[in-house]
């Protein structure tokens, strides 16, 4: 099972390069439209967690079992987080960044995901940290990313609420 693990790590990882091609042309527009970025001393950080998130997997994954109704349940819940993850992606259109780039004036975006909780996306990242490793029982890397992700996400989530507060209109 660990060869099916790889490439279902590599697949996300792969997910991760289509996110930053879209980072990519949305901050260029952002930029182009007046957008101002905010927070950028977290992300150095943030992109280093996720990258070794994926690297962890791979290796703690080599030294536990497959246990099937953890390993099948999590691969669910990984498939979820990644539909949840999209569906915010799509929704916010130009607006959605792995950096936090707003544009001034621009209207706070309240459909979708985004009827039902202020920041969908992060439900998407904290359920993908403790699914995606737990699908070949690497309970370690589930903990750690999860500990580390705590304060860089209470960061990360002040940074954009004050970006928005100050650039938006509600």
């Amino acid at each position: 099972m660990y060869g099916w693990y790889v490439g279902l790590v590599l697949l996300v990882a792969a997910e991760r390069v289509a996110e930053l091609v879209v980072s990519l042309r949305n901050a260029k527009w952002s930029f182009a439209q007046g957008g101002v970025e905010y927070g950028r001393g977290h992300y150095p950080f943030m992109v280093a967690l996720h990258t070794l998130l994926l690297a962890a997997c791979l290796v703690e994954a080599m030294h536990r079992p497959f246990i099937p109704w953890l390993g099948w349940t999590m691969f669910a819940v990984v498939l979820l987080a990644q539909g949840l993850r999209w569906w915010c992606i799509t929704v916010l259109g130009h607006q959605w960044n792995t950096r936090v780039i707003v544009v001034p004036g621009l209207k706070l975006v309240a459909r979708g995901p985004y009827r039902f909780l202020r920041h969908p996306n992060y439900v998407a990242v904290v359920a993908e940290g403790i699914a995606l490793p737990l699908v070949h029982t690497a309970w370690v890397t589930a903990l750690v990313f999860t500990v580390l992700n705590i304060p860089l996400l209470a960061v990360r989530i002040r940074s954009e609420e004050a970006a928005l507060k100050s650039a938006l209109v509600t």
